[in-house]
């Protein structure tokens, strides 16, 4: 199998190279306040190794340059109750709030980690809503790897402390994750190392296609029908219809499955675009930190990827978020991050429209532990303390 970057606008091909980022040609048209122009995809091409992890060989980086750690595949769940409750006996959850640091992006974190270490870097610098950086600063870890991180100074504080704990460099940013983007790129451009921000590096959308290839497989050798994505920047669906692609271009489905964008109300740049066809400009704020961001860096090849295959978008309230949250947690025992929720409440928006026997996935991208503060705001906190058990009686 061989592997060249292929560049989502113009369709050049280029070696891959950790100094190449995006197109030299397409980067040369990026405006301020838009989307990544010339986003790099990494092309297979050649035969499916027989009798190999299927995963294994659709990635560019062999395997003896991967950190010792736990697999990272998410575990694809029926939630019984919910199913009975909706009607709708093919409804699956992908859960990665299982993965090593407890979220998606441990995904993207252990290819661009070995793909770092491949080519002998050892400092990986990016900029995160928070789930990212404390990835990647785990994933470094277990690989030797020095991690310099830009978070907003609102990242949850739990993302912030895992982060330490794995013993990452954290600057916290006097503004959004946009502003901390641009000052882990000034970084990187100053000071060397390996920038791992979302789009900007190609192995981030590479290695998170890697959800798409678990789902198939947890599901027998199958795709499903439906899968329901909660998007900020762009770049997990991005790698949700770059696996899918790669299972259609060496045979094994027949078909894309019909993906849906969710996008919380506040945050929903992505949205926009879809209906109009350009993106604008609008500060966000929402709840679901992990999908709140300005710009969506990956936002021309997500949309491009929607408007081929079909696919379309949805926005999901705060409150309604919240309640998605709390109703996952007590009806299928699944505590999933804000984000996660967001997902969960695009798939009850939308339910109506699926068939009983239609095959559902929903993104659960992360543990509900990494921000309680919201969580809180879903339950009721019990105001009173008690002594003994009289004064529970009466």
């Amino acid at each position: 199998m061989e592997f060249r970057y292929q560049c989502s606008e113009c369709g050049s091909f280029y070696d891959l190279d950790p100094a190449l980022t995006t197109c030299p040609l397409c980067s040369r048209k990026q405006k301020k306040d838009e989307p990544l122009r010339g986003v790099l995809e990494v092309r297979a091409e050649g035969e499916l190794p027989e009798g190999e992890d299927l995963v294994q060989s659709l990635l560019p980086v062999p395997p003896e340059f991967f950190p010792p750690l736990p697999r990272v595949k998410g575990e694809l769940w029926a939630p019984g109750r919910i199913r009975e409750e909706l009607g709708l006996k093919e409804l699956y959850i992908m859960n990665d709030g299982c993965n090593p640091t407890g979220s998606f992006k441990d995904r993207a974190s252990l290819l661009v980690s070995a793909f770092a270490k491949q080519h002998g870097i050892d400092t990986i610098v990016l900029a995160s809503t928070g789930n990212a950086g404390s990835s990647m600063a785990g994933i470094g870890a277990a690989a030797g790897q020095k991690v310099v991180l830009f978070l907003p100074e609102t990242a949850p504080p739990a993302k912030l402390i895992q982060a330490l704990q794995y013993g990452a460099t954290l600057y916290k940013v006097a503004g959004n994750y946009d502003m901390a983007y641009d000052l882990s790129l000034d970084y990187s451009e100053r000071e060397g190392g390996m920038n791992r921000n979302t789009a900007w590096n190609p192995m981030t959308m590479e290695g998170k296609k890697t959800v798409s290839l678990d789902i198939y497989r947890q599901l027998g050798g199958k795709a499903p029908d439906r899968v329901f994505v909660p998007t900020g920047d762009g770049c997990i669906l991005g790698g949700v219809y770059k696996g899918f692609k790669d299972l259609l271009h060496f045979g094994l489905i027949e078909k894309m499955p019909r993906i849906t964008a969710v996008q919380a109300e506040g945050s929903n740049a992505l949205y926009r675009a879809w209906k109009t066809g350009s993106f604008d400009f609008q500060p966000s704020t929402t709840v679901a930190d992990s999908i709140s961001v300005d710009i969506p860096r990956n936002g021309y090849t997500a949309l491009k990827y929607l408007q081929d295959y079909g696919g379309d978008v949805v926005c999901v309230s705060d409150d309604q978020i919240i309640e998605a949250q709390a109703k996952l947690s007590s009806g299928a025992g699944l505590f999933t991050e804000p984000a996660g929720a967001a997902g969960w409440a695009g798939l009850l928006k939308c339910a109506g429209e699926i068939e009983e026997n239609e095959c559902a996935v929903v993104l659960a991208t992360g543990s509900g532990l990494k921000d309680t503060a919201t969580a809180l705001k879903g339950v009721s906190m019990p105001e009173k303390t008690i002594s003994n058990i009289e004064e529970i009686r009466g």
